[in-house]
């Protein structure tokens, strides 16, 4: 485990985008000498595919942070099978646990990597090319310190010694051998973020693209910026971000329902905005999404009954088709991420939840907008659902967990609408259904953090000894 986590820097030069790769872990002493070794397009695309790597690792996207959404909901739990997810689930994470110390390392290392990429100077090239790999490394920066803040921020925490405005260090440059970063405010953050993607879509070319859905695009980006524009209730700003994908003549869809369960074994199908590539050897193995979902292997992740009995016979989430499954009494996700060779690529961003913030967006700007409704009943009316009646806060929300669930957005759901964590099952939701404003709706800073940075701030309800 690192002592100093946030400076650290992963250099990765003349590589193929592979687990494989030897990576160059600089020193902070190093770490100026190494960005001022970068010279080519190459290099820096070296790097930028270093960054897309780390955002694959079992801590970050390719297992730990899609799980902590889920479990710290009312949508799965964790039934203590192999002793994974106990504490995150109960939400009982002391300063030391490494979930949230493994999560926040991976988190900054791939900051670091974007870092290095962003500040590299007199790169020889074709400009254009540079500026969209650069582009693209703004958008990996300022998705990155968004799930940062969301784990770490206490913007929903309150009560007596509560500081809502502490966010998260947001890092961008090198500041040299003492860098002891302070906690940067929500609103710092949040502000950052935004100039981030602004830049990444200023930088980025839309005729460089990749067809793929492995990297950054000026679609993804938009659809980032919908998301948190989403999170902080700026509807203007997400409408405008959902219409900028969904006008973009990319040919993005809502799935039909005879493919849906196929689109979790399929390699950038329609809906896909943005995914993470994985393939038969090269992959999480054991420590991915498909072992921690099913039975048969870990399996500590287990389906609560209030989110399976939303789905009707007919819906193609549920039952009917295998995306649910039971295992004797234990309700399980087996369609999506299924592949016994850990191979499925994973959905970061989807068509399906652009058109949900779209709908919700319309919603709260006017809510007798009837685009609302219509947005909303694209994704039941291709799910053998029942279409809604009418457009509501509530109808959005179930559809969006309805449509989303087990890829990590319940908990970031629950939270932004100042919601308590339902407690629909006491015996197997171990955190006790928090309300709003607890201490539990913020990760602790890891111990190592504190140890390394006398700047650091610890949050509230979690101990502070270095």
């Amino acid at each position: 485990m690192r002592k100093i986590i946030i400076i650290s820097a992963i250099v990765l030069l003349g590589i193929s985008f592979s687990c494989s790769e030897d990576y160059l872990e600089p020193t902070l002493a190093q770490e100026k000498a190494v960005e001022t070794s970068i010279k080519t397009t190459e290099d820096i695309q070296g790097i930028l595919y270093a960054a897309y790597d780390q955002l694959t690792a079992s801590s970050y996207y390719g297992r730990d942070y899609i799980i902590f959404g889920e479990v710290r909901s009312d949508n799965s739990f964790a039934n203590g099978k192999s002793g994974r997810f106990t504490t995150p689930a109960a939400m009982t994470m002391g300063n030391n646990d490494a979930y949230a110390t493994d999560t926040w390392s991976s988190m900054y290392s791939t900051i670091a990597r974007a870092n290095i990429v962003i500040n590299a100077t007199g790169i020889e090239g074709d400009q254009e090319e540079i500026d969209h790999i650069k582009g693209q490394a703004y958008a990996i920066r300022a998705l990155v310190h968004f799930d940062l803040l969301k784990l770490f921020g206490q913007m929903h925490v309150s009560g007596a010694g509560a500081d809502p405005t502490l966010g998260v260090p947001y890092i961008t440059v090198y500041k040299g051998d003492d860098l002891l970063p302070r906690r940067n405010t929500v609103t710092e953050v949040r502000t950052k973020i935004n100039e981030d993607l602004n830049q990444a879509l200023l930088l980025m070319s839309p005729d460089l693209n990749d067809d793929s859905k492995y990297y950054m695009t000026t679609h993804a980006v938009n659809a980032l910026k919908a998301r948190v524009a989403l999170y902080f209730k700026d509807w203007s700003t997400a409408k405008t971000a959902c219409e900028a994908v969904i006008n973009s003549g990319a040919g993005f869809q809502v799935v039909e329902a005879a493919n849906f369960v196929n689109i979790w074994k399929t390699d950038s199908p329609v809906n896909s905005v943005f995914e993470l590539a994985f393939s038969n050897t090269d992959n999480q193995n054991i420590n991915g999404l498909q072992y921690i979902y099913r039975g048969s292997n870990y399996g500590d992740v287990e389906t609560l009954a209030n989110l399976s009995n939303l789905y009707e016979a007919s819906d193609v989430r549920g039952f009917v088709n295998g995306m649910l499954g039971m295992e004797g009494s234990k309700i399980r996700n087996m369609g999506k991420y299924p592949s016994l060779d850990y191979s499925d690529d994973i959905f970061l961003i989807r068509y399906e939840e652009v058109i949900l913030t779209y709908a919700e967006a319309l919603f709260e700007l006017n809510n007798a907008d009837p685009n609302a409704l219509t947005y909303l009943n694209m994704i039941p009316a291709k799910r053998n659902a029942t279409l809604y009646t009418e457009a509501t806060k509530a109808n959005i929300l179930l559809e969006r967990r309805k449509e989303l669930a087990f890829e990590g957005f319940r908990f970031d759901d629950l939270a932004r609408t100042g919601s308590n964590i339902p407690l629909v099952d006491p015996l197997k939701q171990t955190h006790g259904g928090p309300t709003y404003g607890s201490y539990k709706y913020a990760f602790p800073i890891p111990r190592a953090e504190l140890l390394a940075n006398s700047n650091m701030v610890q949050n509230l309800g979690y101990s502070s000894t270095k």
